[in-house]
């Protein structure tokens, strides 16, 4: 099955009237972002025990759903594979908050594999709403440049950058991030509704 531009058509239409309808939210969301990113900027240290024991908690939150479910489907094929990963994410989220200063550095690897892929997707966002969003897109092409810089100065600095380098990358990340949907925001909120049905 194959997709035709007037599908594709129909999709950028309402791609562009939901950013429209939604600018407020990007905008607000956008905010929170630069505050939280200074916020950081200013105690990278605490960030990355934050971020640390952030993800410690999900591990756990998500360990203990999976032990739960994986005994209440017991008979289901698989049983122990489900029963191995969720006392695992268990055993890595009490890691993670018990000792956050030596899980950021496994969680450096996370981090430098997240801000590869962010940055990718939004250099391919950017370049996908060029079109519909051309005072904003070079600021969201910007944030992407921005992400895959910093995956490349954590690689560069490790090991020892790990105890302040998340922290300080996430608050710088935020940054961007937030300027940018600050950005996109504000342009999406000058589209006319009627033109963005008929893009």
């Amino acid at each position: 099955m194959s997709i035709s531009q007037r599908d594709i058509d129909q999709l950028q239409r309402a791609a562009v009237a939901s950013l429209h309808e939604h600018w407020k939210f990007y905008l607000i969301e956008g905010i929170i972002l630069v505050a939280l990113g200074a916020a950081a900027v200013v105690a990278p240290q605490v960030a990355t025990v934050a971020v640390t024991i952030l993800l410690g908690w999900v591990f756990l939150i998500s360990g203990i759903i999976g032990l739960f479910t994986t005994f209440w489907m017991r008979r289901v094929p698989g049983f122990w594979w489900s029963l191995l990963s969720a006392v695992l994410a268990i055993i890595v989220g009490v890691m993670l908050g018990v000792w956050p200063l030596q899980g950021a550095i496994s969680l450096t690897f996370v981090l430098i594999a997240f801000f590869f892929v962010e940055g990718v997707a939004s250099i391919m966002f950017a370049l996908e709403h060029k079109r519909d969003l051309p005072g904003a897109w070079g600021w969201m092409f910007a944030s992407g440049l921005v992400d895959l810089i910093l995956g490349g100065v954590i690689v560069a600095g490790l090991p020892g950058a790990a105890e302040w380098a998340i922290g300080l990358l996430v608050a710088i990340n935020m940054v961007f991030g937030g300027v940018a949907l600050v950005a996109m925001a504000l342009q999406a909120r000058r589209i006319e509704p009627g033109v963005a049905t008929a893009i």
